[in-house]
């Protein structure tokens, strides 16, 4: 006679109590191996889905810098057209009264602009901001957090 309390193997199943291969044996956690390749495995997948969205936004944000470069371009060159025609005005009109002082005075007043602007790019340069000082002071924290540098 076959034992009928829950949990006992019957006759009719044939005793066979094997747990299914995706669920472990007894409850238990499938253990420290188990658990580690299950992390590295949604690690490494994650960071495959992280890059993939950053190369897709940095193609994004290539093309509309490019575009933004070239209409830039665009607007440099038709303003140097404007203030090319807006010079030549001024020569005109002031010609008679001024003679060749006029060619004088919008070559000191162009000169004095583009040493003002020259100024201002070598000050952005030498101040360090086109080196990404805050990303590079995050990356360099980071890089010691992982390797243990610089703790007391």
């Amino acid at each position: 006679m076959a034992d009928q309390r829950p949990g006992s193997a019957s006759a009719d199943t044939g005793g066979d109590h094997s747990a299914a291969p995706d669920e472990p044996l007894h409850g238990d956690a499938p253990g420290l191996a188990g658990s580690a390749q299950s992390f590295l495995s949604s690690l490494f997948g994650l960071i495959r889905a992280r890059s993939a969205l950053a190369v897709l936004e940095l193609a994004d944000a290539r093309d509309a810098l490019l575009r933004v470069f070239f209409l830039g371009a665009a607007v440099l060159l038709l303003g140097a057209f404007a203030l090319a025609c807006l010079t030549a005005l001024v020569i005109v009109l002031l010609w008679n009264s001024m003679g060749w002082g006029i060619l004088l005075l919008l070559f000191a007043i162009y000169a004095l602009l583009g040493f003002w602007l020259l100024q201002r790019a070598i000050g952005i340069v030498a101040s360090g901001r086109l080196g990404l000082p805050d990303t590079m002071q995050e990356l360099r924290k980071d890089r010691d957090a992982l390797l243990g540098e610089g703790q007391p």
